[in-house]
């Protein structure tokens, strides 16, 4: 089977290397001419970890990443403990693999470098799709300047503005959900003392949040800052914001928060869009997978592990099922319900780290501080669908 991959990020490469260890060929097509990824962090929950660790990268990504030690809240001012569970033997012991912070651009080399190694003629960089075509019952792909590419199947991975997604669905209609999101990483070495904490730390506030993160075995801290606003802007994760409204944003947090935007040489804004549940997820020859079918609020920092999910659940589907077309409705069965509840329980977090007044803020934080104290398991129970999931058992 001859399988195009539309896209060479995190979800396009872990699916490239599924294919390539079921035996398919396999060519991604990314449009950029090299294949990068802007500079930003994620978490890798243990339910991703899985699929790299079955792929044989597991390593590879663990190189540079640094392990937290625990999962906390914090108020977004004063910087005083809702609640801190320890993380690094939960993710072991209880949902069967590690729980690490990396750098995109780490991730997006690991996987690079492992498909190189297996199939070195993969990589088809500087092709921009246009469309495609049924001829012969074999999909056709044509791109920017006039070439094309005959397949079996056609794999969008190609992020929130799919254009596979359009020609197998037909345009969205995004709604600006009211927030913003700053990103940036800074050397630890300029922050002094105000270096955040070694854990994956939500800080919250009224009508925002902040979620800090080291990377890169500790040598560079991540910043995520939600807003609520009115006015979105550009939807790009490369569009800049200026310092000053970061930090009028932010004005009088803590200065684990403050200092990341006050050190960094650049800062992203990038308003947060949510688009509807998609009817279908392929037609004909042509599927797809991660950002391109169900992109994720960053509230549960699940969007790339559901990418890798995916990849994973696409790759076992055509490798078992009799056809292409029995394999995709598998795949999509699989994988929908999931998603859905993913997409949800993100979406649902947005509220959870945003209480306005403080009336709502006591009736939330103080409970979780309190069941905290009392049975760090009840926290953790309540990731145990989402983390101790094995995609690769299925």
């Amino acid at each position: 089977m001859k399988i195009l991959v539309v896209g060479g990020g995190i979800g396009g490469l872990t699916a490239a290397l599924a294919f390539e260890r079921r035996g398919f060929e396999v060519t991604v097509a990314e449009q950029a001419g090299v294949i990068s990824e802007v500079g930003a962090g994620l978490q890798l929950s243990p339910n991703a970890m899985k699929v790299m660790n079955a792929l044989g990268v597991g390593a590879a990504v663990m190189r540079d990443a640094f392990r937290p030690q625990a999962l906390e809240m914090r108020w977004g001012r004063s910087g005083n403990l809702i609640f801190d569970v320890p993380l690094r033997k939960a993710a072991i012991n209880r949902w069967g693999g590690e729980y690490i912070h990396v750098h995109r651009a780490d991730l997006i080399e690991a996987l690079r470098e492992e498909l190189v190694a297996r199939a070195p003629q993969a990589l088809m960089l500087g092709q921009r799709l246009e469309s495609f075509e049924e001829r012969d019952g074999r999909p056709v792909a044509r791109f920017a300047g006039g070439g094309e590419f005959v397949a079996d199947l056609i794999v969008g991975a190609d992020g929130i503005h799919s254009k596979v997604r359009e020609l197998v669905c037909g345009p969205d209609k995004p709604h600006f959900t009211g927030n913003v999101a700053w990103r940036a990483t800074v050397p630890v070495s300029e922050l002094g003392d105000n270096v955040p904490p070694p854990t994956a730390c939500v800080w919250a506030g009224p009508r925002r949040h902040a979620v800090t993160y080291l990377l890169r075995r500790g040598s560079l801290a991540n910043f995520v800052g939600v807003v609520e606003h009115k006015t979105p802007g550009e939807e790009s994760w490369t569009a800049t914001g200026a310092k000053d409204q970061a930090l009028k944003d932010f004005k009088g947090w803590h200065p684990s928060v403050r200092g990341i935007i006050e050190a960094a040489e650049t800062l992203n804004r990038w308003p947060l869009y949510d688009r509807p549940e998609l009817p279908h997820w392929y037609k004909a020859r042509a599927v797809l997978l991660g950002d391109a079918c169900h992109p994720m609020l960053p509230f549960l920092a699940q969007g790339a592990a559901m990418a890798i999910e995916d990849a994973w659940a696409l790759g076992a589907a055509l490798g078992t099922e009799k056809s292409i077309p029995y394999a995709l409705a598998a795949y999509e069965t699989r994988r929908k319900a999931r998603a859905t509840r993913v997409q949800q329980g993100a979406r649902n977090n947005a509220k959870l780290f945003h209480r306005g007044d403080p009336f709502s803020r006591f009736g939330t934080y103080v409970p979780m501080w309190m069941a905290a104290q009392a049975a760090p398991g009840f926290i953790h129970s309540r990731n145990d669908w989402l983390y101790g999931h094995d995609e690769t058992a299925a």
